[in-house]
């Protein structure tokens, strides 16, 4: 019996809807680090997740406020360089980068590419590529 694979799903929160997006578009598992009140076990569960998941995707959006999400796609790409995929999202809801945090932004996708990772311009591309690589 085959094993599903599974992502998991990190990235901006703060009220982001990008993840009940994705959700829709995947044929596969995926774990959502975002809960309502996060306790040290949900932290061991997120890094858990992390290591054990087949994918880990990072979906950066002008909705963030922290940058942990940037830290964590970078140490990714660098021990987990084949499960690594990175997203920018230029707009979300009212939200949008200026021209300065886009070009940092194209320099982080760099590192990842670099780094081993994969890089999409969309949420669909990204879970095309998941449900359909072997």
């Amino acid at each position: 019996m085959m094993k599903n694979k599974k992502v998991f799903l990190g990235g901006t929160c703060n009220g982001s809807q990008w993840r009940a997006k994705i959700k829709q578009e995947l044929n596969i598992d995926w774990f959502d680090p975002v809960v309502e009140d996060w306790t040290p076990e949900c932290q061991e569960e997120e890094i858990r997740q992390r290591k054990t998941c087949d994918y880990c995707l990072y979906t950066i959006t002008p909705a963030m406020t922290g940058f942990y999400s940037i830290a964590e796609v970078i140490d990714d790409s660098n021990k987990r360089p084949d499960k690594t995929i990175l997203v920018v999202l230029d707009e979300d809801g009212d939200y949008s980068f200026n021209y300065s945090q886009l070009k940092s932004l194209q320099m982080v996708k760099r590192m990842v590419q670099d780094n081993g990772g994969t890089v999409w311009e969309t949420l669909e591309g990204a879970a095309e590529y998941m449900n359909t690589k072997k």
